[in-house]
């Protein structure tokens, strides 16, 4: 038997906007990447590589963490205090508990969700 597993295209994919976030943690490379980390491990999903930019003093952060199941993605504006997430998930991983993660990191006024099925 193979250890290598087989994913059906069929997953979940949410979208979240979050408004009224504290600027510093927006600006923080290294607390979005571990944040993202965290809520891969919260949904059951493996990562398999990231990529993170800061665009410089006062301003956002873009990142994307890869995963078996898919990905996770997060673009912050730090200086209006939003930040857009996506988060799509194949297999068994559970995208909402990676959603909540970042829900209670970011601490938002106000949260915007949708969600599309995929596949």
């Amino acid at each position: 038997m193979s250890d290598t597993a087989v994913y059906l295209p069929r997953g979940r994919h949410l979208l979240v906007d979050l408004h009224g976030v504290g600027a510093a943690y927006l600006g923080d490379c290294l607390a979005i990447e571990n944040l993202l980390r965290d809520a891969a491990r919260a949904a059951g999903a493996t990562p398999v590589g990231g990529e993170f930019h800061h665009f410089g003093p006062g301003l956002g952060v873009t990142g994307v963490l890869l995963l078996k199941e898919s990905h996770i993605s997060i673009h912050t504006w730090p200086e209006h205090g939003f930040a857009a997430v996506d988060v799509f998930m194949c297999g068994a991983a559970q995208p909402e508990k990676a959603v909540a993660v970042i829900e209670a990191a970011l601490q938002a006024e106000s949260v915007t969700r949708q969600e599309a099925s995929r596949g």
